[in-house]
């Protein structure tokens, strides 16, 4: 009988809970190791974002292990982004024209139990918590675990080590000082930092603003944004700069400074913020960065995954969502290279790593977007364009948002590919008048398509000549 194989997950998160899943669900032997305490138990203040932006593509990874009606519960949907500006009344901008395209609200941390549970139901699965990892042994799968509790270290020997242990890795610090291959590593932090906030539930326990929306009020230079939870509160992002500008963290360092910012820029928020003072004081602010690194494998036995490989901002709510698509990746590696992990994994960054480039890039766009161009006139007369397209013609248009948020089938990259065209194809109709009031819908899209595929050919050529 074949010996059954080993594989140590470091990171019960998200991430490396669903890993672990997938793995016993395929044969495997699982050790799930997580240097916090079990969320079930004991509260966790990670510093994280309490809900995430959950769609399409994390659907898929959930789908893969079997848990795509038990997560349906738990979720939240938002149609659109309902936009607060600096003047005028709040209105909301649809995610698509196409009636079952939406994002979803979820609770991290009741995601996270759901995927602990689901891990608890599996034989071959063991659960460590309290246990840092304080080294990876790389070329003998050999890890050491220091318990919080005891501060005895461990030592596990196994077959296979997978790292989904975030942006602060100890598999990905292990790789980098290892030495004896050459790792390419690199982080670029925004100068904006995020504090978390909060609204209230209503006192019947309803919602005080719109519930199925994910409420954004952009500030050229700052912004804010609000997601619902099903218990009637929102928790509120306040994305700002370091200590740049007249109004940063640096400068809101006490309550009259506090207050002023808000009833300058947020003031409709400011209302529903009773707990304001509190928690801007008391809620860490934290950094936004993007990671990327290569190679995610060494010596066919350990991987890295989700942002231990590929960190990201989280302006197109991608980052979780990223972190399950790479599970699927990983699984269809696995599919064709049965037993060979080396190939495997090879199989899988190959694949991978171009479109988790592509969404990191993506996402600090959107964040230029979001906080500046939402609300311009330019940019809501294009949205309403494509939104129009999307209602008639279903099947010929979609979004640059749309094709990363909800055309699973197609990858981050030629996503990227295909949405940054296709923008900058429509903007420039607009702006040079050749898209007007007199022409049919059907005339619109035949002009934005047109320009499309003629800007998508000279990138063609010109990438051809690149290569020659």
């Amino acid at each position: 009988m074949k010996k059954q194989e080993h594989i140590l997950i470091i990171g019960a998160g998200l991430c490396g809970s669903l890993l672990a899943l997938r793995m016993a669900q395929r044969g495997y032997k699982v050790s799930l190791m997580e240097k916090r305490p079990d969320l079930r138990k004991e509260s966790v203040d990670s510093g994280r974002s309490i809900n995430l932006a959950f769609s399409d593509r994390g659907m898929k990874g959930l789908r893969l292990a079997g848990l795509d009606k038990k997560v349906l519960p738990l979720c939240i949907p938002m149609r659109g982004r309902m936009i607060h500006p600096e003047n005028g009344e709040e209105f909301m901008s649809p995610y698509s024209g196409r009636d079952h395209e939406y994002i979803n609200s979820i609770s991290r941390e009741d995601l996270n139990i759901l995927l602990l549970d689901e891990c608890d139901k599996m034989p071959d699965i063991s659960i460590f918590f309290n246990q840092k990892c304080t080294g990876v042994e790389l070329e003998h799968a050999k890890a050491s675990f220091e318990d919080y509790h005891t501060g005895k270290t461990s030592t596990h020997q196994v077959d296979v080590i997978m790292g989904a242990d975030g942006v602060g890795s100890a598999l990905r610090k292990s790789m980098l000082e290892h030495r004896k291959f050459l790792f390419s590593y690199g982080q670029d932090f925004l100068t904006h930092g995020y504090k978390e906030l909060s609204f209230p539930p209503a006192e019947d326990g309803g919602y005080l603003t719109e519930k199925n929306a994910l409420h954004i009020w952009p500030r050229g230079k700052d912004m804010m944004i609000a997601l619902p939870n099903l218990d009637g509160s929102f928790t509120v992002t306040l994305f700002l700069s370091w200590d740049e500008g007249k109004d940063s963290f640096q400068t809101l360092d006490n309550r009259e400074a506090i207050t002023s910012y808000f009833k300058k820029e947020f003031p409709d928020a400011l209302k529903l913020m009773p707990n304001l003072q509190e928690e801007f004081e008391e809620n860490p602010t934290s950094p936004l960065g993007t990671i990327k690194c290569s190679p995610w494998h060494a010596y066919g036995n350990v991987l890295l995954l989700g942002d231990a490989a590929h960190g990201i901002v989280p302006f197109y709510g991608q980052g979780m969502n990223a972190a399950f698509e790479d599970i699927v990746v990983l699984d269809k590696a696995m599919d064709k290279f049965p037993d060979d992990w080396n190939a495997a994994f090879k199989a899988f960054q190959t694949e991978r790593k171009e479109d988790t480039d592509a969404i990191a890039d993506l996402a600090v766009d959107n964040f230029h977007e979001m906080k500046a161009h939402t609300a311009s006139e330019i940019f809501q007369e294009k949205r309403k364009l494509e939104i129009a397209f999307e209602k008639e013609f279903p099947e010929e248009y979609f979004s640059k948002y749309a094709l990363v948020t909800f055309r699973e089938d197609l990858r981050y990259s030629e996503a990227m590919r295909r949405g940054r065209v296709q923008d900058k194809a429509i903007l420039n109709l607009i702006h040079d008048k050749k898209i007007t009031p007199g022409q049919s819908l059907r005339q619109k899209l035949s002009l934005v398509q047109e320009e499309t595929r003629k800007m998508l050919h000279d990138d063609a050529v010109v990438q051809g000549m690149e290569n020659e």
